[in-house]
């Protein structure tokens, strides 16, 4: 990528990592969420999601592809920006790092939750409650899911700001100043959405 195509390519890349990525993101911890209502709740938020009209084409146009396209540039992006929070040591370059950490993290842990979801219920699995459980139960698993967890909604919050001012939405030094604050509070929100989620597949009990 040179010149104007860096320039369009970067737009898009930020552009998908928000719509539909980051929407689908917030749609699948929410319905997770439902997991502390029960399993019921669970099973049937899920199997309302999974039974939609053209399930599996609405997966590849609308996750997969976009994913794909974001997380392939994104490493193109991890390997040749220029990173250096020790050197400049200020707040928005250590977020621009972890930018890129929490990216090479996804990249990994989608990888595996595709595997651990998607990919067993291609080969006969039900994905319900009681498999999430069966995973979640391990509490290596459960670090590694929290982890997962916190990386997406960071990655997500920050990216969120990121947009913003990449398509002129927020300019002024004030208007990023307020941004950061509701992305942070955005940040704290979506992650105890997520932990809770994974915590009651792990335990159960402790949502009764």
């Amino acid at each position: 990528m040179a010149g104007k195509n860096e320039f369009y390519w970067r737009r898009l890349h930020s552009l998908l990592g928000v719509i539909p990525v980051g929407v689908f993101l917030v749609q699948h911890l929410i319905i997770n969420h439902f997991a502390t209502f029960g399993e019921e709740a669970f099973n049937n938020a899920a199997g309302f999601v999974g039974n939609l009209p053209f399930v599996i084409i609405l997966e590849f146009v609308v996750i997969y592809i976009p994913l794909l396209f974001h997380a392939v540039l994104g490493i193109y992006i991890a390997f040749t920006a220029d990173n250096n929070p020790v050197r400049l040591s200020f707040f928005r370059n250590w977020m621009f790092t972890l930018q890129r950490i929490t990216g090479i993290i996804l990249l990994f842990f989608i990888a595996w939750h595709v595997w651990e979801t998607r990919i067993q219920k291609a080969l006969g699995a039900e994905v319900d409650f009681q498999m999430m459980s069966d995973i979640l139960t391990n509490p290596i698993m459960l670090l590694i899911y929290i982890i997962g967890i916190l990386s997406a909604t960071f990655h997500l919050a920050n990216g969120l700001w990121g947009f913003l001012v990449k398509w002129g939405i927020t300019q002024s030094p004030r208007a990023q100043y307020i941004s950061s604050w509701v992305m942070g509070i955005f940040f704290v929100i979506l992650s105890i959405v997520g932990i809770r989620a994974a915590l009651a597949f792990a335990y159960p009990q402790w949502f009764v």
